[in-house]
């Protein structure tokens, strides 16, 4: 990576970012799983279920973006002191292609820290059952904001 290193230690760092995520009912409700935490990048994995498909059998919308979202706003968290917290300012998810696969790992990466606000990227990839070949299946750019805890 070529962010400059924050004041954590890696594993203090993933185990600030693996108790916040562990508090959000969302991601346990999907299912979905923090998967790697490095300084401004965070990946979080959802199984593929029914439980989070659509009407056509893939999973839905919701879903993926909810997951992006999370993984964008986690690698922003990175990038902050322990006493802030961050919450999404707004986002932009393109769709690429419906997203059919057994596992989908979402990329969030931090594009630029700010004082206030830090602009971060995400990307959704698929995975079939035994290969480690994906196809991206959605694309965000999205705005973070750090806030007192």
């Amino acid at each position: 990576m070529t962010q400059a290193p924050t004041m954590n230690t890696p594993s203090s760092l993933y185990d600030r970012i693996a108790q916040n995520f562990a508090a959000q009912g969302l991601m346990a409700t999907l299912g979905a799983t923090l998967e790697a935490v490095e300084v401004g990048e965070v990946q979080i994995a959802l199984p593929y279920s029914p439980k989070v498909s659509q009407q056509q059998g893939f999973v839905h919308a919701g879903a993926i973006t909810s997951i992006v979202d999370s993984a964008c706003g986690y690698a922003a968290l990175t990038q902050l002191p322990p006493d802030k917290d961050v919450v999404s300012a707004e986002f932009k998810i393109n769709l690429l292609r419906p997203a059919i696969g057994e596992r989908f790992v979402a990329v969030g990466r931090v594009q630029n820290a700010g004082r206030t606000l830090i602009v971060c990227t995400g990307e959704v990839r698929a995975y079939t059952a035994h290969s480690d070949a994906y196809k991206v299946v959605a694309l965000m750019q999205a705005t973070m904001v750090g806030v007192a805890r």
